[in-house]
């Protein structure tokens, strides 16, 4: 059965529902799925004062487990159009992986939150590809054949280079279904891609 991991950061909670999303469309392809998310690096008494959702329920990802896996799914929201440096130092802990190309081969993918529609999605997806990259992962994007993507008959996350959301300024707005079918379409086109490579 295929693995995947879907890898997250999620400071408000947005990108914790859209991790589900993405296992869930991956677990609909068949793939045996684990949802891991990266430590808090902020101070708990600054994180509470800001509202952070600290209640999540994922485990800690470990470095050492991404090569168990034949698929790799990075979310995160964006900061000022990159990732966070809470994924960041997660994957600067991988060194060693990279050393000896223990991802190569493997598929990975990105999703993302921002607070606006023009709030750096994409250049925010491709701060999480281009570590994946790096590491000599196959990339899977969005494909048109999700099509809900290119509506424009409201407000709507989704790009082809990943799954995304719009949160608002506030937090306030939660993803919608359009953008939580573009997530499962993401996690079962990746589940897809890895079964057939594998």
């Amino acid at each position: 059965m295929t693995k995947v991991l879907v890898l997250y950061y999620s400071t408000y909670g947005h990108i914790e529902t859209m991790a589900q999303a993405v296992a869930e469309g991956a677990r609909s392809a068949g793939a045996d799925v684990d949802i891991r998310r990266v430590p808090e690096l902020v101070l708990e008494d600054v994180a509470r004062a800001g509202h952070f959702k600290l209640d999540q329920a994922a485990p800690i990802a470990d470095p050492a487990e991404l090569p168990n896996y034949d698929a790799i799914i990075v979310g995160a929201p964006t900061r000022f159009g990159r990732m966070p440096s809470q994924m960041a130092q997660f994957w600067d802990r991988t060194g060693g992986l990279w050393a000896t190309g223990a991802l190569v081969g493997k598929v990975g993918a990105a999703f993302t939150s921002t607070a606006s529609q023009h709030g750096g999605q994409e250049t925010t997806l491709f701060s999480i590809l281009t570590n994946l990259l790096h590491h000599g992962l196959i990339i899977s994007g969005l494909p048109y054949s999700f099509s809900e993507q290119a509506r424009v008959d409201e407000v709507t996350g989704g790009s082809p280079y990943g799954a995304t959301t719009i949160a608002n300024g506030d937090g306030s707005r939660q993803p919608s279904q359009t953008e939580l079918d573009g997530a499962k379409y993401l996690g079962g086109h990746v589940a897809k891609i890895a079964a057939k490579l594998a």
